[in-house]
Protein backbone atom coordinates (compact mmCIF):
# COMPACT_ATOMS: atom_id res chain seq x y z
CA UNK A 1 0.00 0.00 0.00
CA UNK A 2 1.40 3.71 -0.58
CA UNK A 3 0.76 6.97 0.78
CA UNK A 4 -0.83 9.31 -1.74
CA UNK A 5 -1.44 12.81 -2.06
CA UNK A 6 -4.42 13.67 -3.92
CA UNK A 7 -5.20 17.42 -5.09
CA UNK A 8 -8.47 18.12 -6.11
CA UNK A 9 -10.52 15.35 -4.45
CA UNK A 10 -13.75 17.29 -4.01
CA UNK A 11 -13.83 17.55 -7.82
CA UNK A 12 -15.91 15.40 -10.25
CA UNK A 13 -13.60 13.00 -11.10
CA UNK A 14 -10.78 13.37 -8.05
CA UNK A 15 -14.25 12.32 -5.59
CA UNK A 16 -13.59 9.47 -7.83
CA UNK A 17 -10.57 8.83 -7.65
CA UNK A 18 -10.34 9.10 -3.77
CA UNK A 19 -13.09 6.76 -3.78
CA UNK A 20 -11.03 4.12 -5.72
CA UNK A 21 -7.71 4.71 -3.68
CA UNK A 22 -9.57 3.95 -0.52
CA UNK A 23 -10.68 0.66 -1.59
CA UNK A 24 -7.84 -0.22 -2.40
CA UNK A 25 -6.30 0.50 0.96
CA UNK A 26 -4.10 3.01 0.13
CA UNK A 27 -3.58 5.82 2.50
CA UNK A 28 -4.61 9.32 1.12
CA UNK A 29 -4.02 12.62 2.09
CA UNK A 30 -6.42 15.03 1.01
CA UNK A 31 -5.50 19.75 0.42
CA UNK A 32 -9.16 20.36 0.62
CA UNK A 33 -10.40 24.26 1.02
CA UNK A 34 -13.33 22.72 2.58
CA UNK A 35 -13.69 19.27 4.65
CA UNK A 36 -15.08 16.90 2.35
CA UNK A 37 -18.51 15.07 3.90
CA UNK A 38 -16.69 12.19 3.77
CA UNK A 39 -15.27 9.85 6.61
CA UNK A 40 -12.80 7.35 6.17
CA UNK A 41 -9.95 6.06 8.14
CA UNK A 42 -7.52 5.58 5.70
CA UNK A 43 -7.85 9.45 4.45
CA UNK A 44 -6.59 12.67 6.01
CA UNK A 45 -7.93 15.85 4.90
CA UNK A 46 -5.93 19.34 5.32
CA UNK A 47 -8.03 22.27 5.12
CA UNK A 48 -6.76 25.57 3.75
CA UNK A 49 -5.31 26.62 0.73
CA UNK A 50 -2.31 24.90 -1.20
CA UNK A 51 0.57 27.64 -1.01
CA UNK A 52 -0.15 27.33 2.53
CA UNK A 53 0.79 23.36 2.91
CA UNK A 54 4.88 22.19 2.75
CA UNK A 55 6.39 19.07 3.58
CA UNK A 56 6.28 19.41 7.32
CA UNK A 57 2.66 19.39 7.37
CA UNK A 58 2.19 16.26 4.94
CA UNK A 59 5.05 14.06 5.56
CA UNK A 60 6.73 12.14 3.41
CA UNK A 61 4.46 10.38 0.15
CA UNK A 62 5.14 7.58 -1.88
CA UNK A 63 3.02 9.19 -5.25
CA UNK A 64 1.33 12.75 -6.10
CA UNK A 65 -1.88 12.57 -8.12
CA UNK A 66 -3.24 16.01 -9.48
CA UNK A 67 -7.09 16.03 -10.59
CA UNK A 68 -6.81 20.11 -10.76
CA UNK A 69 -8.92 22.00 -13.16
CA UNK A 70 -9.91 25.26 -13.55
CA UNK A 71 -13.66 25.48 -13.01
CA UNK A 72 -14.53 27.56 -15.69
CA UNK A 73 -12.02 27.99 -18.46
CA UNK A 74 -11.47 31.76 -17.88
CA UNK A 75 -7.82 32.61 -18.68
CA UNK A 76 -7.02 33.91 -15.54
CA UNK A 77 -8.47 30.57 -13.77
CA UNK A 78 -7.04 28.35 -16.39
CA UNK A 79 -3.39 30.05 -15.48
CA UNK A 80 -3.86 29.73 -11.60
CA UNK A 81 -5.21 26.31 -11.72
CA UNK A 82 -3.85 24.27 -14.19
CA UNK A 83 -0.33 25.61 -13.95
CA UNK A 84 0.05 27.79 -11.03
CA UNK A 85 -1.82 25.44 -8.90
CA UNK A 86 -0.08 22.17 -10.01
CA UNK A 87 3.64 24.42 -10.17
CA UNK A 88 3.07 24.38 -6.33
CA UNK A 89 1.73 20.92 -6.10
CA UNK A 90 4.83 19.88 -7.65
CA UNK A 91 7.49 21.31 -5.81
CA UNK A 92 5.25 19.85 -2.79
CA UNK A 93 5.55 16.20 -4.18
CA UNK A 94 9.73 16.83 -4.50
CA UNK A 95 9.71 18.30 -0.90
CA UNK A 96 7.81 15.04 0.54
CA UNK A 97 9.88 12.95 -1.66
CA UNK A 98 7.54 11.41 -4.17
CA UNK A 99 8.79 8.93 -6.51
CA UNK A 100 5.80 9.51 -8.70
CA UNK A 101 3.46 12.59 -10.22
CA UNK A 102 0.62 11.19 -11.88
CA UNK A 103 -1.70 14.33 -13.94
CA UNK A 104 -4.67 14.19 -14.94
CA UNK A 105 -5.00 16.38 -18.26
CA UNK A 106 -7.26 16.04 -21.34
CA UNK A 107 -6.97 15.17 -24.33
CA UNK A 108 -7.70 18.18 -26.30
CA UNK A 109 -4.42 19.45 -25.52
CA UNK A 110 -2.95 17.89 -28.83
CA UNK A 111 -4.27 21.21 -30.77
CA UNK A 112 -3.89 23.71 -28.41
CA UNK A 113 -6.23 26.64 -29.28
CA UNK A 114 -7.81 27.99 -25.56
CA UNK A 115 -5.91 29.26 -22.69
CA UNK A 116 -7.00 26.54 -20.31
CA UNK A 117 -4.85 24.02 -23.33
CA UNK A 118 -1.89 25.87 -22.94
CA UNK A 119 -2.09 26.20 -19.67
CA UNK A 120 -2.15 22.57 -19.33
CA UNK A 121 0.46 22.21 -22.13
CA UNK A 122 2.67 24.60 -20.27
CA UNK A 123 2.64 22.49 -16.76
CA UNK A 124 3.11 19.08 -18.51
CA UNK A 125 6.30 20.75 -20.01
CA UNK A 126 7.21 21.60 -16.83
CA UNK A 127 6.46 18.56 -15.19
CA UNK A 128 8.45 16.21 -17.75
CA UNK A 129 11.38 18.19 -17.37
CA UNK A 130 11.19 18.32 -13.07
CA UNK A 131 13.37 15.19 -11.49
CA UNK A 132 10.53 12.77 -10.42
CA UNK A 133 8.84 10.39 -12.58
CA UNK A 134 5.58 10.95 -14.31
CA UNK A 135 1.78 9.66 -15.70
CA UNK A 136 0.26 12.09 -17.92
CA UNK A 137 -3.52 10.82 -18.48
CA UNK A 138 -5.37 12.70 -21.27
CA UNK A 139 -9.19 11.57 -20.98
CA UNK A 140 -11.78 12.40 -23.82
CA UNK A 141 -15.08 13.15 -23.07
CA UNK A 142 -16.94 12.49 -19.92
CA UNK A 143 -20.75 11.24 -19.67
CA UNK A 144 -20.87 14.58 -17.60
CA UNK A 145 -19.43 16.89 -20.62
CA UNK A 146 -21.93 15.43 -23.15
CA UNK A 147 -25.26 15.16 -21.09
CA UNK A 148 -25.68 18.98 -21.16
CA UNK A 149 -29.11 18.81 -22.98
CA UNK A 150 -31.10 16.31 -20.81
CA UNK A 151 -33.38 18.79 -19.81
CA UNK A 152 -33.97 19.69 -23.73
CA UNK A 153 -35.09 16.44 -24.51
CA UNK A 154 -36.97 15.66 -21.45
CA UNK A 155 -38.89 18.34 -22.50
CA UNK A 156 -39.64 17.27 -26.30
CA UNK A 157 -37.17 19.56 -27.21
CA UNK A 158 -35.08 19.16 -30.26
CA UNK A 159 -31.42 17.91 -29.87
CA UNK A 160 -29.06 20.86 -31.10
CA UNK A 161 -26.15 19.64 -33.14
CA UNK A 162 -23.53 21.73 -35.39
CA UNK A 163 -23.67 21.28 -38.70
CA UNK A 164 -25.27 17.55 -39.78
CA UNK A 165 -23.90 16.43 -35.86
CA UNK A 166 -21.46 14.14 -37.44
CA UNK A 167 -18.37 16.14 -38.09
CA UNK A 168 -17.10 15.62 -34.71
CA UNK A 169 -16.81 12.76 -32.46
CA UNK A 170 -15.71 10.91 -28.84
CA UNK A 171 -15.11 8.04 -26.77
CA UNK A 172 -16.41 9.35 -23.77
CA UNK A 173 -15.70 7.52 -20.31
CA UNK A 174 -17.38 7.45 -17.03
CA UNK A 175 -15.51 9.00 -14.35
CA UNK A 176 -15.74 5.86 -12.26
CA UNK A 177 -13.55 3.91 -14.88
CA UNK A 178 -11.38 6.80 -15.59
CA UNK A 179 -10.55 6.47 -11.57
CA UNK A 180 -9.88 2.82 -12.46
CA UNK A 181 -7.55 3.54 -14.92
CA UNK A 182 -5.77 6.06 -13.12
CA UNK A 183 -5.12 4.15 -9.97
CA UNK A 184 -3.75 0.96 -11.46
CA UNK A 185 -1.73 3.14 -13.36
CA UNK A 186 0.20 4.04 -10.24
CA UNK A 187 1.81 0.54 -9.78
CA UNK A 188 1.96 -0.02 -13.71
CA UNK A 189 5.86 0.39 -14.97
CA UNK A 190 4.43 1.32 -18.53
CA UNK A 191 3.00 4.24 -17.57
CA UNK A 192 6.22 5.67 -16.01
CA UNK A 193 6.99 8.35 -18.17
CA UNK A 194 4.14 8.01 -20.21
CA UNK A 195 1.13 10.39 -21.65
CA UNK A 196 -1.75 8.26 -21.77
CA UNK A 197 -4.71 9.12 -23.99
CA UNK A 198 -7.65 7.07 -23.09
CA UNK A 199 -11.18 6.81 -23.78
CA UNK A 200 -13.98 4.47 -22.83
CA UNK A 201 -15.43 1.25 -24.20
CA UNK A 202 -17.48 1.13 -27.64
CA UNK A 203 -17.23 2.86 -31.40
CA UNK A 204 -16.46 6.95 -31.30
CA UNK A 205 -20.11 8.54 -31.19
CA UNK A 206 -20.94 11.43 -33.25
CA UNK A 207 -23.13 14.11 -31.64
CA UNK A 208 -25.94 12.93 -33.85
CA UNK A 209 -25.65 9.54 -32.12
CA UNK A 210 -25.55 11.16 -28.83
CA UNK A 211 -28.87 12.47 -29.19
CA UNK A 212 -30.24 9.45 -30.83
CA UNK A 213 -29.14 7.74 -27.65
CA UNK A 214 -30.88 10.46 -25.29
CA UNK A 215 -33.88 10.48 -27.19
CA UNK A 216 -33.90 6.76 -26.74
CA UNK A 217 -33.64 7.02 -22.84
CA UNK A 218 -36.37 9.21 -22.68
CA UNK A 219 -38.63 7.26 -25.31
CA UNK A 220 -38.33 10.12 -27.52
CA UNK A 221 -38.52 10.58 -31.31
CA UNK A 222 -34.80 12.11 -32.37
CA UNK A 223 -34.89 15.05 -33.24
CA UNK A 224 -32.60 17.91 -33.93
CA UNK A 225 -31.98 21.45 -34.58
CA UNK A 226 -28.64 22.15 -36.03
CA UNK A 227 -27.12 25.30 -35.36
CA UNK A 228 -23.71 26.50 -37.07
CA UNK A 229 -20.46 26.80 -35.06
CA UNK A 230 -19.92 30.67 -36.39
CA UNK A 231 -22.94 32.06 -33.77
CA UNK A 232 -20.22 31.55 -31.54
CA UNK A 233 -18.09 33.36 -34.05
CA UNK A 234 -20.58 35.97 -34.04
CA UNK A 235 -20.68 36.55 -30.26
CA UNK A 236 -17.23 36.88 -29.70
CA UNK A 237 -16.69 39.55 -32.11
CA UNK A 238 -19.51 41.62 -30.36
CA UNK A 239 -17.81 40.93 -27.08
CA UNK A 240 -13.98 42.37 -28.89
CA UNK A 241 -14.57 45.99 -27.78
CA UNK A 242 -15.55 45.29 -24.43
CA UNK A 243 -12.85 42.48 -23.86
CA UNK A 244 -10.26 45.20 -24.36
CA UNK A 245 -10.74 46.63 -21.11
CA UNK A 246 -12.69 43.83 -19.07
CA UNK A 247 -11.80 40.42 -17.86
CA UNK A 248 -15.37 39.80 -17.43
CA UNK A 249 -15.47 40.15 -21.38
CA UNK A 250 -12.42 38.76 -21.93
CA UNK A 251 -13.27 35.10 -20.22
CA UNK A 252 -16.88 35.78 -22.22
CA UNK A 253 -14.72 35.97 -24.95
CA UNK A 254 -12.39 33.07 -23.97
CA UNK A 255 -15.73 30.85 -23.23
CA UNK A 256 -16.78 31.68 -27.14
CA UNK A 257 -14.11 30.33 -27.91
CA UNK A 258 -14.05 27.40 -26.08
CA UNK A 259 -17.79 26.09 -27.64
CA UNK A 260 -16.73 26.85 -30.81
CA UNK A 261 -14.02 24.02 -30.16
CA UNK A 262 -15.64 21.37 -28.98
CA UNK A 263 -18.58 22.47 -31.59
CA UNK A 264 -15.78 21.55 -34.16
CA UNK A 265 -13.21 18.99 -33.03
CA UNK A 266 -13.37 15.61 -32.12
CA UNK A 267 -12.19 13.87 -28.47
CA UNK A 268 -9.63 11.30 -30.37
CA UNK A 269 -6.51 11.13 -30.86
CA UNK A 270 -5.02 13.57 -33.32
CA UNK A 271 -2.67 11.37 -36.08
CA UNK A 272 -0.48 14.47 -37.17
CA UNK A 273 1.00 12.47 -40.49
CA UNK A 274 -2.90 11.78 -41.48
CA UNK A 275 -4.14 15.15 -40.32
CA UNK A 276 -7.06 13.86 -39.00
CA UNK A 277 -8.72 12.26 -35.33
CA UNK A 278 -8.43 8.66 -35.19
CA UNK A 279 -10.94 6.60 -33.43
CA UNK A 280 -8.56 3.31 -34.06
CA UNK A 281 -5.30 5.25 -32.14
CA UNK A 282 -7.86 6.22 -29.42
CA UNK A 283 -7.14 3.40 -26.54
CA UNK A 284 -9.90 2.82 -24.90
CA UNK A 285 -10.79 0.83 -21.32
CA UNK A 286 -13.71 0.06 -19.05
CA UNK A 287 -17.43 -1.03 -19.38
CA UNK A 288 -19.57 2.15 -18.28
CA UNK A 289 -21.97 3.06 -21.96
CA UNK A 290 -23.31 6.37 -22.33
CA UNK A 291 -26.32 4.40 -23.78
CA UNK A 292 -26.62 3.21 -19.81
CA UNK A 293 -25.74 6.08 -18.24
CA UNK A 294 -28.54 7.57 -20.28
CA UNK A 295 -31.13 5.52 -19.20
CA UNK A 296 -29.74 5.84 -15.42
CA UNK A 297 -30.58 9.16 -16.06
CA UNK A 298 -34.29 8.86 -17.65
CA UNK A 299 -35.28 6.59 -14.95
CA UNK A 300 -33.78 9.04 -11.97
CA UNK A 301 -31.48 6.97 -11.05
CA UNK A 302 -28.63 9.15 -11.35
CA UNK A 303 -29.11 13.00 -11.45
CA UNK A 304 -28.36 15.07 -14.25
CA UNK A 305 -24.99 16.94 -13.70
CA UNK A 306 -25.08 20.30 -12.81
CA UNK A 307 -22.36 21.66 -15.42
CA UNK A 308 -22.05 25.27 -13.99
CA UNK A 309 -20.32 27.90 -16.68
CA UNK A 310 -19.39 24.99 -19.12
CA UNK A 311 -23.41 24.55 -19.78
CA UNK A 312 -24.24 25.33 -23.44
CA UNK A 313 -27.57 25.27 -23.71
Amino acid sequence: MMRILLAGASGYIGQSVLRALLARGHDVVAPVRQEMEISHPKLTQMTGALEALSADHIGPVDHVVSCLASRSGGIRDAHRVDFQANMTLLDLAQSCKARRFTLLSAICVQRPMLSFQRAKLQFERALIDAPIDHSIIRPTAYFKSISGQVERVRQGKPFLIFGDGRETSCTPISRSDLAEFMVERLTDPAARNAILPIGGPGPALSARAQGELLCQAFGRPAKFRSVSPKIFDIIGTALWPLAQVSPWAQDRAEFMRIAKYYATQSMLVWDETAQRYDRALTPSTGHDCLEDYYAQLAAGQVDAPDLGAHKLF
